[in-house]
């Protein structure tokens, strides 16, 4: 007896079936790299150590609040509240937090930064120095977050402006559909009227105590948890958390925080919704399912991993049709997602060309049916299990060099909604369990279970004089998908052929090796003439860059030849590679992680790679395939147009697009063959053959392209690589360089007024100045600061004190080529009634640059933020790819201080106040104001 147990043990463990049945009840493992707890109060918190970005911390607080919460006369004061944290502490009056944290080189909007949503508003403080000075200042900031907002009467006057001005600029035709789409999408519950932006006639004239009173009810200890993630010492943080939260009094009687629940529908929703803005159909399929708000366990994860393998297999199948020129429809998106917080949905998002609605819906529905009657093939379910487990292994493989970004995303999801932070290497323990006794049929009834009848909605973006879905025929639809007797299953014949198959490469040499000890790299010279740049380092684990950069770009591309050369790159990325179909090519390169693009830039070519390690080689298959045997595919190319053709309709009634244009005519006139307008002109001179044509100037001869590699990739491994797939590439000895193809301004003062008719009317300024000025790494880091001041000084004025605008984009360059030059620009949106006021602030501020009147503090900001964010980037293998590139490439060495550093401490107001006189100084100029009619 026990040697048939033993035999019958071998036999399972040959045929990869685990020999234990894995307990679906079990707990899912806690990631014991996370620390969480709870104080009395109720306040919970996460501590997480990681040295990803050494010497930096990051601070999170998850407030269990949102939009949802609101009364109907508080609709918009969940996001006033996350205005307010910014407006005025117990410790921190007016914008002294903001203030505090700039003078340590952190950025509003890109390192500070907040979010209101319908359940939840979360406030983020990213990378500040773990100096004990700045921890205790960040801890402090969360600790006034949480209970000690001032909410002074003139601080939230002074914000109305801003929130309206918000409010403004968000006001498109997308908006507006999905606003009226909401009843339906949430099925008439609450979500349905609780935009988390608010209503405006509330924003503008509610009493200063309404708002009080609900921050007061639910901004509160045991709806709150705090977070603080990166290089710390996790016991010394938990202990100072305990000492100064503990004091924040627990809120008595609390309102209940209630969970909106989605009412069932055992009919489908449906709504049909249009807006003059929008110009091209949308149909939203849904499916609502609840969702698991208890503990995880090993069910959980394998619902989970069934529903993204099935919606994996279900986009790789309509994909395939989507390469059909005559496809019905442009795009279709399947996912499996949050939808409330009680419920996820099963959902299919489908972009129909014009007039075939009803077309396009019936191939999402027959696919879908196809795979409720027949299931998913043995081959398609291989190699989606291939593809998930080299995303784990890869997820593993760089766990060290997870951001701050992901770990608060993953503490939130256990903080809002209970989900486990598992550990990864034991999750993949789990998941290779879950996969060795997988069956087709449980892949299938995961399909049946997705698919129900209860609980299902419609949403059709219509568009006026067109054939639109209706109610009717979209159930008439699903009907007769669900009784189709026809159809048949799913056939792939797609089997074992690899990236190369049938290629022939005849192998060349790598001829000298130059070790460089300034920068820390090798040079290869290769038989075919080319140059290999390579720098091993291990900064990101498992992480390797490719960069081959050649001159010319789209300067040596005729005018007439520049629409093409604009969609170059799309058609050869929808094209697939050698022999292979997009289609075929993700099946050949199932269960790898590499890439190589191709970009074409104003004076540049370039191939862009990248790959995990064990990957470095199909990578370098990839770039030697875009060499010898790129592929356009007619079909491809056809496929395009019409996403062209849907472009040019939807861009037809775009307000946004209606303003991009009338700011380039007026600056550049309406015929400069190089920065044409994107209109059926511009579609008519679009050339299959140019494209091909355009391709093969670019990048039919690798002679002068001048290769870098970076990452985590031992040179002994490196080698024959380069000398199989990169020496075997053929060369001659052209060498091209780019020519000056500089787009002219109509004129050196353009000063304009331009309507257009809008839904909602606003003004959209734009002030801009240019001038002839040496390029140097000085005059780079000074305009660059110049920029960043106004930035601040726009933030102070036009925003804060005026309440005008939400926010305007202040920046400022010098350019090396194709010629040597300056500028500054500004851009906002405003109230029409603000338009002059806000256009006098602007120029006055930068006169005062001119004239010296700039703040020592605001110098100090920027400067500092330039330190400490080039420490950040010096600590990832991007920052490497650059020091190469801009070594060899354009002459110097990053990491030498007297090129930054030494630069950045000696900026002086005097050289900001001499950069911008000169670049002011008889300069070319515009302000264009775009007017509602």
């Amino acid at each position: 007896m026990k040697n048939t147990i033993a035999i019958v043990l071998l036999f399972l463990l040959s045929i990869g079936i685990s020999a234990q049945t894995i307990d679906l009840n079990q707990a899912l493992p806690v990631d014991q790299n996370i620390k969480k707890g709870v104080l009395k109060n109720g306040l919970t918190y996460y501590i997480s150590k990681t040295d990803v970005v050494k010497n930096v911390a990051s601070y999170y607080i998850i407030q269990n609040v949102g939009s949802v919460l609101e009364n109907d006369d508080q609709q918009g004061l969940a996001h006033f509240l996350e205005h307010m944290a910014f407006n005025g502490t117990e410790n921190f009056e007016g914008k002294e937090i903001l203030n505090t944290l700039q003078k340590e080189g952190i950025v509003f909007g890109k390192n500070i930064n907040a979010y209101t949503s319908f359940d939840e508003t979360v406030y983020n403080i990213d990378n500040v120095p773990t100096a004990p000075k700045l921890i205790d200042t960040g801890l402090l900031i969360l600790r006034d977050w949480c209970h000690y907002l001032l909410l002074t009467d003139e601080e939230i006057d002074a914000e109305r402006g801003v929130i309206k001005e918000e409010w403004r600029t968000r006001q498109t035709g997308g908006l507006r559909i999905f606003q009226k789409s909401l009843p339906t999408l949430f099925n008439g519950s609450k979500y349905a009227q609780r935009m988390p932006i608010g209503q405006m006639d509330i924003v503008e004239n509610f009493k200063y105590k309404a708002l009080r009173d609900f921050y007061h009810d639910w901004y509160r200890t045991d709806l709150q948890a705090i977070a603080i993630i990166g290089d710390i010492n996790v016991d010394e943080i938990e202990q100072k958390i305990i000492d100064l939260f503990s004091t924040i009094p627990p809120v008595e009687d609390p309102k209940e925080r209630f969970i909106v629940e989605i009412p069932d529908n055992e009919a489908p929703q449906y709504v049909l919704v249009m807006d003059d803005e929008v110009s091209i159909a949308q149909i939203s399929f849904g499916i609502r399912h609840p969702r698991n708000l208890k503990d995880e366990t090993v069910a959980d994860l394998k619902g989970s991993l069934l529903n993204q393998m099935i919606t994996t297999m279900l986009s790789a199948r309509i994909n395939e049709q989507k390469q059909d020129p005559q496809a019905p429809f442009l795009r279709i998106r399947v996912g499996y997602s949050d939808h409330s917080r009680a419920t996820n949905a099963f959902s299919v998002q489908i972009s129909p060309k014009p007039n075939q609605q009803q077309e396009a819906f019936k191939v999402a529905l027959n696919e879908i049916n196809r795979l409720v009657k027949f299931g998913f093939t043995t081959s398609e379910i291989d190699r989606t299990i291939v593809q998930f487990k080299n995303y784990y292994e890869n997820q593993i493989s760089k766990r060290e060099d997870i951001s701050h970004g992901q770990i608060a995303n993953t503490i939130q999801q256990n903080y809002l909604e209970n989900k486990t932070m598992t550990d990864i290497e034991k999750e993949y323990e789990l998941v290779k369990q879950i996969f060795n006794s997988l069956t087709k049929e449980e892949v299938h009834r995961g399909m049946k279970n997705l698919y129900t009848q209860k609980n299902r909605y419609i949403i059709t973006t219509g568009v006026n004089e067109n054939n639109n879905l209706t109610q009717t025929a979209a159930l008439e639809i699903i009907k007769t998908a669900e009784d189709d007797k026809t159809l048949v299953p799913y056939s792939d014949e797609f089997s074992g052929k690899t990236l190369i198959s049938g290629i022939e490469i005849n192998n060349g040499k790598i001829v000298s090796e130059v070790d460089n000890d300034v920068v820390g790299s090798k040079t290869f010279i290769l038989s075919n003439g080319i140059k290999v740049h390579y720098k091993f380092t291990d900064k990101n684990k498992n992480d390797v860059k490719l960069n081959a950069i050649s001159e010319g770009g789209m300067s040596l591309v005729e005018d007439s030849d520049l629409p093409s050369a604009n969609l170059m790159g799309n058609v050869v990325q929808l094209s697939g590679l050698g022999d292979y179909s997009p289609t075929d090519l993700t099946k050949v390169l199932a269960g790898k992680t590499a890439s190589a693009g191709i970009s074409l830039s104003s004076i540049n070519e370039a191939i862009v790679g990248s790959s995990v390690t064990k990957d470095v080689e199909t990578m370098l298959q990839m770039v030697h395939l875009r060499f010898v045997k790129p592929r356009f595919d007619m079909d491809a190319y056809k496929v395009l147009m019409g996403n062209v053709d849907n472009y040019l309709i939807k861009r037809s009634n775009d307000i946004n697009e209606k303003i991009k244009d009338s700011v380039i005519m007026a600056i550049y006139g309406n015929n400069n063959p190089k920065t044409q307008i994107f209109n059926s002109d511009y579609v008519e001179k679009i050339s299959f053959e140019k494209i091909k044509e355009t391709y093969l100037e670019r990048f039919g001869n690798a002679s002068d392209f001048e290769f870098f590699i970076v990452g985590d990739l031992q040179p002994e491994t490196l080698k024959p690589l380069l000398e199989k797939y990169i020496a075997s590439i053929p060369t001659d000895d052209t060498k091209e360089r780019w020519k000056d193809n500089t787009a002219k301004w109509q004129s050196n003062a353009i000063d304009k007024d331009i309507y257009l008719k809008m839904e909602h009317p606003k003004s959209s300024v734009r002030i801009g100045y240019k001038n002839e000025i040496e390029y140097s790494l000085k005059n780079e880091l000074i305009a660059r600061a110049l920029g960043d001041i106004l930035q601040l000084r726009f933030t102070e004025t036009l925003r804060e004190q005026e309440g005008g605008t939400y926010g305007a984009s202040a920046g400022a360059n010098v350019s090396k080529r194709p010629v040597e030059s300056a500028s500054v620009s500004v851009s906002f949106d405003c109230n029409p009634e603000k338009v002059e006021k806000l256009v006098v602030i602007v120029h006055r501020e930068i006169e005062n640059m001119a004239k010296g009147k700039i703040q020592q503090t605001d110098l100090n900001k920027v400067t500092t933020n330039y330190l400490k964010e080039r420490k950040e980037q010096q600590q990832y293998n991007s920052y490497e790819m650059s020091l190469l590139i801009n070594y060899f490439r354009e002459g110097y060495h990053m990491n030498d201080p007297k090129n930054f550093e030494d630069l950045v401490n000696n900026i002086s107001v005097a050289d900001i106040q001499g950069f911008t006189k000169r670049l002011l100084k008889n300069a070319d100029s515009y302000e264009i104001t775009i007017q509602p009619k």
